[in-house]
């Protein structure tokens, strides 16, 4: 039995609606949903892209494999580190990922590591397209 969820473990419910950025630390659209195959196995992200306000938004699957789950606060944000009231702003450093691989992007923020690691969801979501290969991809349609 499992009695209390672990560190380094997230709930699904906490990747619905988190923000996907590219390498260039533009936003490209938020998680709406995962598809899981009959396994269990997650196999693609579905991410709302375009659009205003709800507006003009359409989906668009990803492979599951393609994102990368952040879980510091994203490089260049500012924040405000726990108990210090005081924010700080660190640079972002881009990194060209391998072939095949999901793009990293590297920074120094004062965070709270142990609070990091509690977190029941990760901060961000990298993909390695743009906004534009992303509007011109195929439309997701959902069955029900």
């Amino acid at each position: 039995w499992i009695t209390q969820e672990q560190p380094g473990q997230w709930r699904t419910s906490k990747l619905e609606g988190l923000n996907v950025y590219n390498n260039n630390n533009e936003s490209i659209g938020e998680i709406k949903e995962l598809l899981v195959d009959n396994s269990g196995k997650i196999q693609a992200v579905v991410l709302g892209v375009g659009g205003f306000l709800g507006m003009g938004e359409h989906h668009v699957a990803v492979p599951f494999d393609q994102i990368k789950f952040v879980n510091e606060p994203r490089a260049g944000v500012t924040t405000v580190p726990a108990g210090t009231g005081t924010a700080t702003t660190a640079p972002p450093t881009a990194t060209t990922p391998a072939p095949g691989t999901a793009p990293t992007t590297t920074g120094t923020v004062a965070t709270d590591r142990t609070a990091m690691a509690d977190r029941a969801g990760p901060d961000h979501a990298m993909l390695n397209m743009t906004k534009d290969q992303l509007k011109a991809a195929p439309e997701f349609k959902f069955t029900r």
